[in-house]
């Protein structure tokens, strides 16, 4: 078994024990299963997957960092929501304008704004087909 723990600047989000996650890298996506090697690395915005049990939980992540070490995976992140937690509707409208707003950016500091926000919808939309 591997024992995660997600942690967010507010809170304790998550502490479990499980059968193996799937986890958005910087590099893509990497599963861990017990007995993995010591890591540190980037999370981008993407679905975390954890199965436990023959179920599986999934999350919207978005930017942080995971280490796995001794089958004990920390990771940390700005905001870690599950499906029940997410506004499907307002994720969609938010997607729709960073689409809008990405295709009229003029400025490097609009688009990169745009970007993260296209991000961050996407990310949370992503949540409704696991």
């Amino acid at each position: 078994m591997i024992n995660v723990e997600i942690i967010m600047p507010d809170r304790i989000k998550l502490e479990r024990k499980c059968d193996h996650l799937v986890i958005p890298g910087i590099d893509g996506d990497f599963g861990v299963y017990e007995g993995h090697t010591p890591m540190l690395t980037q999370i981008r915005p993407g679905v975390l997957h954890i199965s436990y049990g023959g179920k599986e939980e999934n999350y919207a992540i978005h930017d942080g960092f995971v280490t796995v070490e001794n089958d004990h995976v920390l990771i940390l992140s700005e905001r870690v929501e599950s499906a029940s937690e997410i506004d499907f509707k307002r994720a969609e409208e938010a997607r729709e304008r960073a689409e809008k707003r990405l295709k009229e950016s003029s400025g490097d500091i609009d688009f990169r704004r745009a970007e993260l926000a296209m991000r961050r919808a996407v990310t949370r939309l992503n949540i409704k087909k696991h």
